[in-house]
């Protein structure tokens, strides 16, 4: 079970963090990713941690900006951003998989357990 927090409202050029701890499973064999999803839009891979390296991998849009950690003491997976812009207002959530494929990092579908998402909104 994953639960997101952190979401709000920020001005243009400020910071977020969002953090989503994990429940009822070994954290440590998964893969945990973010996406975000703006009205009318399909679901955006934002940021993902590889399970086997702790590796980072991000999306083109948020590369520089955002950076995803994760607290193995605390199952928790956190998102860090700055330098938000309007482009950023979206709800995102937190995804786990235990079995996901490399090359399948960046895709919604391959992701077994999502949380229940949480607003980000910027204002310009």
């Amino acid at each position: 079970q994953l639960q997101a927090s952190g979401g709000g409202l920020v001005e243009a050029g400020g910071s977020l963090r969002l953090s989503c701890a994990m429940s009822g499973s070994t954290f440590r064999g998964y893969s945990l990713a973010w996406f975000r999803q703006a009205p009318g839009k399909e679901r955006e891979f934002v940021a993902t941690t590889w399970r086997s390296t702790s590796n980072t991998y991000y999306g083109d849009s948020v590369k520089g900006r955002f950076t995803i950690s994760r607290d193995i003491t605390r199952s928790t997976v956190y998102l860090q951003m700055n330098s938000l812009n309007a482009d950023d207002t979206a709800v995102y959530y937190c995804a786990a998989s235990s079995r996901i494929i490399f090359s399948s990092l960046g895709v919604p579908s391959s992701y077994e357990f999502w949380g229940q998402g949480t607003l980000v909104t910027v204002s310009s």
